[in-house]
């Protein structure tokens, strides 16, 4: 597993596609939150928090995770290296892991820059460390597994086809709908108890709330049983394809 993640990390940073991606997330973030104006934009918020960061973040990592991860395993079906990967004494299930956390230490890596806010953030106050050390850290925590979420969903779209844009457009729905999905069709029922029920599947009130500062047990078994759930659908479609 840890050659195929050290394969991973080097093949990201060894090409372009590493430096673009973290910098178009850095630079679509800091557009937003410092240059353009409009409701993301810090000054015209006119509060000296992060919370417009974590509101944008998810969203830019749609588009983000599925561009990393699209290459995984459709870019190795289109070559017949996969082939060769699953008949090496590998499991698969470490091939999968390998895969997943060398896409996801870069979406990681993508994170750290933006601590950089924080001590922005803390000098625009009127009083300076005027910010929710808890809010700002449990966002930070909902962030990473939020990623992780994503990252599985990426990587189980990338065994969908050997076309990566095929593997980008379907990891883009699937992440979008995961997120935001199931708040869309909650819309649709007047109840309050289906409402709720139906936004508990999705990962946007799951996110929210850690990014209340609130670490609920709860939030964190969603996230982990949805990594696992689509970690698990990419192994069994991997041991589908034909060797």
């Amino acid at each position: 597993m840890f050659a195929i993640f050290k394969r991973e990390v080097r093949s990201f940073f060894t090409s372009p596609i590493g430096y673009l991606i973290v910098g178009a997330f850095l630079l679509l973030n800091g557009l937003f939150l410092w240059v353009f104006r409009g409701e993301y934009n810090i000054f015209d918020y006119g509060f000296a928090d992060l919370g417009n960061f974590f509101l944008l973040a998810p969203w830019i990592f749609i588009f983000l995770v599925p561009a990393i991860t699209m290459k995984s395993f459709s870019e190795e079906r289109k070559m017949g290296t996969l082939e060769l990967l699953l008949i090496k004494p590998i499991s698969v299930w470490k091939l999968v892991l390998g895969k997943f956390w060398g896409a996801a230490l870069l979406c990681i890596i993508a994170v750290i820059p933006t601590i950089v806010y924080v001590f922005a953030i803390s000098n625009l106050g009127m009083i300076d460390g005027n910010y929710d050390l808890g809010m700002v850290l449990g966002s930070y925590f909902g962030l990473i597994f939020l990623i992780s979420t994503y990252t599985s969903i990426g990587l189980f779209a990338s065994t969908l086809s050997d076309n990566q844009i095929i593997a980008f457009l379907v990891g883009i729905l699937f992440c979008f709908l995961a997120f935001n999905g199931f708040d869309a069709v909650s819309s649709l029922f007047s109840d309050g108890e289906s409402q709720q029920l139906i936004q508990n599947m999705g990962a946007r009130l799951h996110f929210d709330s850690l990014a209340r500062g609130v670490i609920d047990t709860r939030d964190l078994v969603y996230f982990i049983s949805m990594t696992l759930l689509f970690l698990y659908l990419t192994y069994q479609r991997l041991k589908q394809l034909p060797r």
